[in-house]
């Protein structure tokens, strides 16, 4: 008969013994194990700091992208067949954002221009007044500002005016241009501002009366008022974004305005898309709106829904200002998609009334059978 005895090796392990055989892993065979688990380790360790260097060189580079993406280029001024006065013109354009026979308009009620060199003469211009610029001059004793433009509004009416004056004073002749200056203007602000809040009041008072449809509250069976709404604050974050971050892309872009989102940085690009996607959604809100409530219905909800764009549109431009309006926008983003996916949740219709159902049977509307 055999005895098998049972002891603790070195390293903890159970052995066996059968007599004088012992089963115990030699030291050697221990060593190699040791040094695969170490190997396996250093090895782990190695591809998640290449891991992690790829990922850091990526955001690197996806950072260098989104942050050079916010500006023009720089003109290419080394071809021979440009002349001088050509590339002074395109360094003025990519410095200035404005250059030689730029054409202006004066929007202060009057502005004077000096006849320099002649001191303490000037001409006088009066609201809408046209001007083009003739020439720069550098003057770096001026304290106030160093940059003097020319201006000829006719060719005898000829004078100078520091740059500061003039982006204050005038503004350009495109149609684009101008209907920015209007919608940036203060004044007209405060008036759409005060406008918005009158016809909000209004209509959350004829809608505790008389339960009106409104966005979101008791709103229509369609996700594009909601969704025209989340554009607007989107498009306006943006604005706000390049005020802050980059002034020098947007204040090139309203020298040299365009429609068209693929001639501008991707920033640009990116608030072009968004206004061309905003005019979409509000055909498509109109074509919903006309075809489920009645004419006058219709009327009071789109002057709801134009309170709605307006108030987003400049609380999304302050809380941006302070760098928390994209908290906000990821809020909304949460809210919008939450309605998108309820809705998607709405399967049927019930034959009889026309309200959404999720699945066929009893209508919890009008009591209908749906098979």
């Amino acid at each position: 008969m055999k005895t098998i005895f049972y002891h603790r090796g070195r390293g903890g392990h159970r052995g066996y013994s059968e007599g004088s055989i012992f089963t115990h892993a030699s030291d050697t065979d221990r060593l190699n194990v040791r040094q695969k688990k170490c190997g396996d380790f250093f090895s782990f360790l190695f591809l998640s700091s290449a891991s992690s260097v790829v990922k850091n060189v990526m955001n690197l580079l996806l950072c260098l992208f989104l942050l050079s993406s916010c500006y023009y280029r720089a003109p290419l001024l080394d071809s021979e067949e440009l002349s001088e006065k050509t590339k002074d013109s395109l360094t003025y354009l990519y410095e200035r954002h404005y250059t030689w026979d730029t054409n202006l308009e004066v929007v202060d009620d009057s502005i004077a221009l000096e006849r320099l060199p002649i001191k303490d003469t000037f001409i006088q211009l009066n609201k809408g007044d046209k001007v083009v610029v003739a020439e720069f001059a550098i003057h770096p004793a001026d304290s106030v500002d160093s940059v003097w433009v020319k201006l000829a509004h006719t060719q005898d009416e000829q004078g100078w005016i520091r740059e500061v004056d003039l982006k204050r004073s005038f503004v350009p002749t495109d149609s684009i241009s101008q209907a920015i200056h209007l919608f940036s203007d203060t004044h007209a602000s405060y008036f759409v501002v005060i406008f918005a809040l009158f016809v909000g009041v209004y209509l959350l008072r004829a809608f505790r009366k008389k339960q009106l449809q409104m966005v979101y509250f008791n709103d229509i069976d369609s996700i594009y008022p909601l969704f025209l709404c989340l554009l607007m604050a989107f498009s306006a974050t943006i604005y706000e974004s390049m005020q802050v971050f980059v002034p020098e892309t947007w204040e090139h872009f309203y020298f040299n305005p365009t429609l068209s989102p693929f001639t501008v940085p991707f920033i640009l690009s990116v608030f072009l898309f968004s206004i061309w996607l905003f005019l979409i959604v509000a055909l498509a809100v109109l074509d919903d709106l006309f075809r489920q409530l009645t004419p006058a219905a219709a009327i009071f909800y789109l002057l709801g829904l134009m309170s709605c764009c307006i108030f987003c549109y400049f609380f999304f431009i302050l809380m941006t200002h302070i760098y928390i309006g994209y908290l906000f926008l990821i809020f909304f983003i949460l809210v919008f998609t939450k309605k998108v996916y309820r809705n998607i949740g709405y399967k049927y219709r019930c034959g009889h009334c026309g309200e959404k159902l999720k699945e066929k049977g009893i209508c919890p509307y009008c009591g209908a059978i749906n098979e």
